[in-house]
């Protein structure tokens, strides 16, 4: 009889329920329910619809539950960097305001009053984000310093989900470290920056490391889905666990986490610190078993999943509307298809500009960032995305050779994971521009990488290495090289 194991991976848009199960080495997947993730405008600011997300979280388990599917054990990843705060009778404070809300805009400042960004990142190795903990902490404690001193408890989005289905607190490490309040080298709180930015020390308590057990179900949850289970930590920042499933074989390949961001970098011992790191912002984010991703936070296919909903007349935020929607409902391969038949289109824009982080019309924003820089402006759909393909794709080529530079190494490939690499015309063009073959699959790489936590913890795998040949001999990678499918 098989034993089950549940990762729920929530992304940015939306979640799913993948039950894994391990059979004669390889490695089973089933998706048992898939909800919508959403943001709403609150009290002046985009945020987190928690009630959805917490509902979709519920109906995922008693979706097992009816299934006859009970998991041993449940995991679950989110993005990073998103928080709540709790009083001392674990009522939330405040709202859980998401990370592309402006209320960041200036943050930076004023921590850099504080602490230098030379400090910062020589402390934490966290490269700038507009978005990151820190800045949100700075901006709630500018507009609602009341907030901050009512608050007893801060759970990054997966730590809070833990607690409301177990009722028990931990504050997982490789999400924590995204916060830019983590120091790199101690791996723990960097109490020294948590202070001069008079953050109240008691919301940062120890970290717990992936594969920790969180505890049962509570009584009224186990009387919801119609059953127990032990709910552990995962890697519960999705790209932490999305690197854990690339299957490459050594360590000559880049990562790329390809999803509404994509990370590209590679697994480090030891965290790079450096002035020429920082300049070229590159992050290092803690992993399981204290293994750093190296890496650079790129737009990823935001810009596409923007771009698909302005054109089909639905908003990422309630209330959002396009002037460019039509009759035509667009899918993700009519989009591919119209940027090959534009693909003599030459221009392109700077994929991390914060133009592009939470645009009102990223059609626009795209427009306009041709004509500021004097290009030829794309008109029509098919411009638009080859644009943006191409502009993705010389990222990537721009971070690999950042990359060789900063670690010495030189790579003979890309590994890429997530729903992104089912993008057939982004792999081919990444493989064109950095001149390396592409490796792409699993698709559920987030979600696997959340199982293998769980696998190793019960025993089902010895280490990460026999995990992830199980990834290799389970599912199926396409190898693209300059434009052609190989194998």
């Amino acid at each position: 009889m098989s034993e089950y194991y549940l990762a729920i991976d929530i992304g940015a848009s939306s979640g799913r329920h993948i039950l894994g199960s391990v059979q004669d080495g390889r490695i089973q997947l089933e998706e048992m329910f898939r909800f919508e993730n959403r943001q709403i405008s609150k009290n002046g600011h985009d945020c987190w619809d928690m009630e959805n997300l917490w509902n979709g979280v519920l109906e995922g388990l008693k979706a097992c539950g009816k299934a006859g599917k009970i998991p041993k054990t449940v995991a679950i990843d989110t993005w990073a960097v998103d928080f709540v705060l709790l009083d001392s009778e674990d009522r939330m404070v405040g709202d859980p305001v998401a990370y592309r809300d402006s209320r960041t805009e200036g943050a930076d400042r004023i921590v850099e009053k504080v602490i230098t960004p030379e400090e910062l990142y020589a402390r934490t190795g966290i490269q700038k984000q507009p978005f990151n903990t820190i800045y949100q902490l700075a901006a709630l404690k500018k507009e609602h310093p009341e907030q901050l001193a009512q608050a007893e408890s801060l759970l990054m989005i997966p730590d809070y989900l833990h607690f409301l289905l177990t009722g028990v607190k931990k504050q997982e490490y490789t999400n924590a470290t995204s916060t830019g309040l983590v120091n790199a080298g101690e791996k723990t709180w960097d109490r020294t920056v948590i202070r001069k930015l008079g953050f109240p020390d008691r919301l940062f308590g120890e970290l717990s490391m992936p594969g920790t057990v969180v505890g049962g179900l509570r009584p009224e949850i186990r009387q919801e889905t119609g059953f127990d289970t032990t709910v552990v930590l995962p890697a519960t920042h999705d790209t932490g666990s999305a690197f854990l499933a690339v299957p490459a074989e050594d360590d000559n390949s880049v990562y790329l986490s390809s999803g509404t961001w994509s990370l590209l970098g590679v697994e480090n011992t030891e965290p790079v610190t450096s002035e020429a790191s920082r300049l070229m912002n590159f992050t290092n984010e803690g992993g399981a078993w204290y293994r750093y991703r190296f890496l650079k936070n790129i737009m990823g296919l935001w810009m596409i999943q923007s771009i698909r909903r302005e054109l089909n007349g639905t908003a990422y935020v309630a209330g959002q509307t396009s002037r460019y929607a039509g009759d035509k409902k667009w899918s993700f391969p009519d989009l591919i298809e119209a940027a090959e038949s534009a693909s003599d289109f030459s221009s392109v824009v700077d994929a991390n500009d914060d133009c592009f982080l939470a645009p009102d019309s990223m059609i626009d924003a795209v427009k306009d960032y041709c004509r500021r820089t004097g290009q030829p402006v794309p008109e029509t759909v098919g411009e638009v995305m080859q644009c943006v393909y191409l502009s993705l794709a010389r990222c990537y080529k721009e971070a690999v050779r950042q990359l060789e530079q900063l670690t010495g190494r030189t790579f003979t490939g890309i590994h890429i994971v997530g729903g992104g690499c089912q993008d057939r015309y982004l792999n081919r063009m990444t493989a064109e521009a950095t001149k390396l073959p592409v490796y792409a699959g699993p698709v559920e790489g987030t979600a696997i990488g959340n199982l293998i936590i769980q696998f190793i913890a019960d025993g089902q795998f010895a280490g990460l290495q026999e995990a992830r040949k199980a990834v290799r001999d389970s599912f199926e990678m396409i190898k693209v090289e300059g434009g052609s499918h190989v194998s």
